[in-house]
């Protein structure tokens, strides 16, 4: 019963694609998907890629089906980039409504796999990708999955770049993080995995492919790589890596396996540090609201004592205050009449008894 419960309770893991043009993010994506529907656990799919012209996948959510990127190239007069970037900012303004899609079906999957725009920079460095990575991270367990493509990887210096590119999105969206070497059915990705764990091959691979300069001695580009490798060397030693292939299906279970490892990283760390984040927001803008207060209240005094210069009655003063000095008398239980004369009507004072003599039918005074 009790795990029947927590099952009930537990989240599901989401995924976000990221990774450089043609490295096979989407057919990654189309592989996940068959391999969780044959295991009758279908994921929920969103779209985040308006240019996409086709799918090997049904989408839950699809930003086409909400912002048409052709027509916004054409309404803003944008290029290709721009018009993706701009389709993207428009669906993050109403990306509550997809939260709560999500969170109603919280209950009835185990993963939402987010695929993003082919153009990497778009999604990791715009507003529109950090507020859509920080809205489900706050709301669900979520872990970034680096694609690379292994074949183009095979020299130092484009896997030198790609590393760079992951330690980056690293540092920037600080979640849990899963390399993904894809298309391993062309090239096997273990050169990849020595690189990381051994320097000196990674050096020697390096020297192998030196050039040197007129005077012998090593170009920029060989020495930054040099300098570069040791600063990544510590970045190495917290990744996961998975060769996959999205074509076979290999390495697909492995990269679950990644992903639930990954999630139990994002209990540990992410959520304590997303809450002390929280409580460090909610403290600053508590203090921002007293020390406003607390000013408003300074220059309310200052400006009390200040000498009223302007047209007429100071508007400061407290005329309840007026009225009780003009009146001291008031409270002191004596009645007092008002004469009403002036108003051209004899005065009756209805407090007198009646006179005598005048009969029942004149009770009080009447004017004549």
């Amino acid at each position: 019963m009790a795990e029947n419960m927590t099952n009930e309770q537990r989240k599901p893991s989401v995924i976000i694609t990221i990774g450089m043009a043609g490295s096979g993010k989407t057919t990654f994506v189309q592989r996940i998907n068959a391999h969780l529907h044959a295991q009758q656990k279908p994921p929920y799919i969103l779209n985040l890629d308006p240019a996409v012209t086709q799918l090997p996948f049904d989408a839950n959510i699809d930003i086409r089906d909400t912002v048409d990127y052709a027509q916004v190239m054409k309404q803003y007069k944008l290029g290709p980039n721009g018009g993706i970037l701009t389709a993207l900012n428009l669906f993050t303004t109403k990306f509550e409504q997809v939260l709560a899609l999500l969170e109603k079906r919280a209950s009835t999957v185990e993963n939402i796999i987010l695929d993003t725009p082919g153009q990497i920079e778009i999604f990791t460095w715009s507003a529109s990708g950090a507020i859509i990575t920080d809205a489900v991270a706050s709301s669900f367990p979520t872990v970034v999955a680096y694609i690379i493509d292994t074949p183009r990887t095979s020299a130092p210096a484009t896997f030198m770049s790609n590393m760079l590119y992951a330690c980056s999105i690293l540092y920037k969206t600080r979640l849990p993080f899963i390399l993904v070497f894809n298309k391993t059915d062309v090239q096997s990705h273990d050169f990849a995995l020595e690189w990381m764990e051994d320097f000196e091959s990674f050096q020697e691979a390096l020297a192998d492919r030196e050039r040197l300069d007129a005077d012998g001695e090593q170009t920029y580009m060989s020495s930054l790589m040099n300098s570069m490798s040791l600063v990544l060397d510590e970045f190495y030693k917290g990744l996961k890596c998975v060769g996959v292939s999205a074509v076979t299906g290999a390495g697909i279970k492995e990269f679950f396996t990644a992903v639930e490892e990954a999630r139990e990283e994002y209990e540990k760390e992410y959520v304590p540090e997303l809450k002390r984040m929280m409580a460090e927001r909610e403290k600053t803008l508590e203090t921002f609201k007293q020390e406003s207060l607390n000013a408003a209240m300074k220059d309310l005094e200052v400006d009390k004592k200040k000498t009223w210069t302007g047209p007429g009655k100071d508007p400061r003063a407290d005329q309840f205050m007026d009225v009780e000095e003009e009146n001291p008398d008031d409270d002191d239980g004596d009645e007092t009449y008002l004469d009403p004369t002036h108003l051209g009507r004899p005065y009756i004072n209805l407090s007198q008894q009646p006179q005598k003599g005048y009969g029942d039918a004149s009770k009080w005074p009447r004017p004549g």
